[in-house]
């Protein structure tokens, strides 16, 4: 892992280097890089894989107030650390949002947009209080409590006992007040829904078809805004993180979008 300064926020990363077309991985909200392991040891021997801690998760800091658009720019940060003119950038949920905010801010860095459990809008007013109080779980002082929440996220997540048995206990080991900036974040995104159609990049859809957390409309939604969209697959039986849950069925999608750019 390497540490840029990046407008003015060390962020970590990982290149794996090469001389293949660039993928660049952005994570979802409570995870971190590392949730793309199956893509990089499947995509890694033909592409030049990035991926990187976003601000408030892994190593990466968040110090003070920031939005997606934010996060849109630290995505494009870390290309130009390592050199990269363009590449595809590939968003899990929250990766998404800012995958999708870079393709309209840096339209000349996103080669292409694959978009998994993602969406343009925002959330309901009910959704947005039921995260409110998963946060308060999160970052309160009733222990109980917090390993609740977190039980019951990683369900939402990824809806599998093994992964969440290794996911929880990250959760709670890392320290409390670390999720403040991150969830203002979440919550009070704005929404690009009605900007989709400036999106001329070759786009694709990948969403489980069990997703608690962002329904198939909204994905499909984005499917049908985008100027240019390859596809959309729909990974059944799979929750909020496909490519964690089915990576086989994740990565051979990938990998017939990558090689039709």
């Amino acid at each position: 892992m390497t540490i840029a300064e990046i407008n003015g926020v060390p962020i970590r990363y990982e290149d794996s280097g090469g001389d293949g077309p660039v993928v660049l991985f952005s994570h979802g909200f409570l995870m971190d890089h590392t949730m793309f392991d199956a893509q990089v040891e499947a995509l890694g021997a033909d592409y030049r894989c990035i991926r990187w801690d976003e601000r408030g998760f892994g190593d990466t800091p968040a110090p003070g107030p920031f939005t997606y658009w934010d996060s849109a720019d630290d995505a494009v940060g870390v290309l130009d650390a390592c050199g990269v003119d363009q590449a595809v950038f590939v968003g899990m949920s929250q990766g998404g949002f800012l995958s999708l905010r870079a393709a309209l801010a840096h339209p000349d860095r996103v080669r292409g947009l694959v978009l998994i459990d993602s969406a343009a809008d925002t959330d309901d007013a009910e959704t947005i209080e039921g995260y409110h109080g998963m946060l308060a779980g999160f970052t309160g002082e009733d222990d109980e409590m917090r390993a609740g929440v977190a039980a019951g996220v990683s369900q939402l997540i990824l809806g599998d006992e093994a992964l969440s048995a290794e996911w929880v206990p990250k959760w709670l080991a890392r320290e409390r007040t670390l999720l403040s900036e991150p969830g203002q974040t979440l919550l009070g995104r704005d929404d690009v829904s009605d900007r989709v159609g400036e999106i001329a990049c070759p786009t694709l859809i990948v969403h489980g078809t069990d997703d608690q957390a962002i329904s198939m409309d909204r994905a499909k939604a984005v499917a049908d805004g985008v100027q240019d969209c390859r596809g959309v697959v729909e990974v059944e039986g799979a929750a909020h993180a496909p490519n964690m849950s089915h990576p086989d069925v994740v990565n051979e999608a990938l990998t017939t979008f990558l090689s039709g750019l």
